[in-house]
């Protein structure tokens, strides 16, 4: 992929004579003003770099690369102005988180540098984007599956709140989407400690003792501290830490970072509200008792789930047998063995390995036939 770099200033003869200059080491664009930049991040991006004027009218290069951080946080983000005083430079670091702070005029050598450096550090940020993004998450999501095949009760959850997780992430516009997936499919790891009792009365809405819920509630701890030795993995697991706290226990002077809290309280939500689900209510069910207890909830992210669209007009209920069981179906009810244990939960989106598991399994014991699922509907042909 070219590295495209993107000159912004209201000097149209100072763009052209940079580009001159760069056009034989490097893939320019520019663009006479910050609206006009915006579109061009817009419409031809991505870029690897941005380099802007400070003094332009409307939106200066400050307001630009502070927009510009939020919308293309991987783009490299440079200032090139004659203004070079300490407060200038100061402001542009601080809102817009400026790699190279460079005076003008600035000689075609240093310019050039400062451009190889940032592609350099555009190359570092993605190559750590594709690492968390594909290796990472590509590991946890297969341990997280093996998890469940092994113990369906304590880790299919995790499977099930994912893309609810990442869809109250991405309602709230929030970076580092990928670790608060990863804190939804490892969010029950500390159940590994839990008898198997204790979890299914839980995932049965039968009540707990005191001493199983002291246990149950001791979990998240558990997980963390499994989770908190990975590198990488610290928000993650301070956010599985606090996924029991109430709103508002994060209102009384928490100093956990936002990401942290935000994770959290998004997790509690999606959690209680597939445990809901699991135990049989209808959406619109598991809804109304979230509001009976509102105050346990982010009020925000208690909007956002009511507002989710229900697709079950879209989908339709049908009863398969194993060899009917493909990718992609949602298990509409338990899945058991005919000794009676649970091989795949309700709720449960089944993917290639725990299909590969249904098959492996039928082959010792026999399975409950049949299997109802809930698949897309075909679409009305005229």
């Amino acid at each position: 992929m070219t590295e495209k770099i993107l000159l912004v200033d209201d000097e149209e003869n100072i763009l052209q004579s940079i580009k001159r200059d760069l056009r034989k080491r490097f893939d320019i664009y520019t663009a006479a003003s910050g609206a006009l930049a915006l579109e061009t991040l817009k419409n031809n991006g991505p870029f690897a770099v941005i380099v802007s004027d400070m003094r332009m009218p409307v939106m200066d290069g400050i307001q630009l690369l502070s927009t510009v951080k939020d919308l293309y946080p991987d783009t490299v983000r440079l200032m090139l102005t004659g203004n070079a005083d300490q407060g200038t430079a100061i402001e542009a670091v601080n809102k817009g988180q400026i790699f190279r702070f460079l005076n003008k005029p600035c000689p075609t050598s240093v310019l050039v540098m400062a451009l190889a450096l940032a592609q350099r550090q555009h190359r570092l940020i993605t190559a750590e984007k594709e690492l968390l993004d594909k290796t990472l998450k590509g590991s946890i999501t297969v341990l997280s599956e093996l998890l469940s095949l092994a113990n369906p009760i304590a880790f299919s959850s995790g499977l099930r709140i994912k893309n609810l997780v990442v869809h109250l992430s991405e309602q709230l516009h929030l970076h580092n989407l990928w670790q608060f997936e990863i804190a939804a499919l490892m969010s029950q790891i500390g159940c590994v400690t839990l008898p198997n009792d204790i979890l299914s009365k839980f995932y049965a809405g039968q009540p707990l003792d005191a001493e199983e819920e002291a246990m149950y509630h001791n979990h998240p701890q558990v997980g963390s501290r499994l989770l908190e030795k990975i590198p990488r993995l610290e928000t993650v697991a301070a956010i599985i830490d606090h996924q029991l706290w109430p709103y508002g226990a994060f209102q009384e002077g928490s100093e956990l970072p936002e990401d942290v809290s935000m994770g959290a309280q998004i997790l509690k939500i999606a959690i209680d509200f597939d445990s809901l689900l699991h135990r049989g209510c209808s959406r619109i069910e598991a809804l109304q008792r979230l509001k009976e207890k509102q105050a346990l909830y982010n009020p925000e992210l208690l909007g956002i789930v009511a507002n989710l669209k229900v697709e079950e007009e879209h989908e339709k209920i049908i009863a398969v047998d194993v060899g009917g069981v493909s990718v992609g179906m949602i298990v509409e009810q338990d899945i058991m063995a005919a000794n009676g244990v649970l091989i795949i939960p309700k709720g449960q989106e089944v993917t290639w390995s725990l299909l590969q598991g249904l098959k492996n399994f039928s082959h010792q014991v026999e399975i409950q036939e049949p299997i109802l699922v809930r698949v897309k509907k075909e679409p009305e042909r005229d």
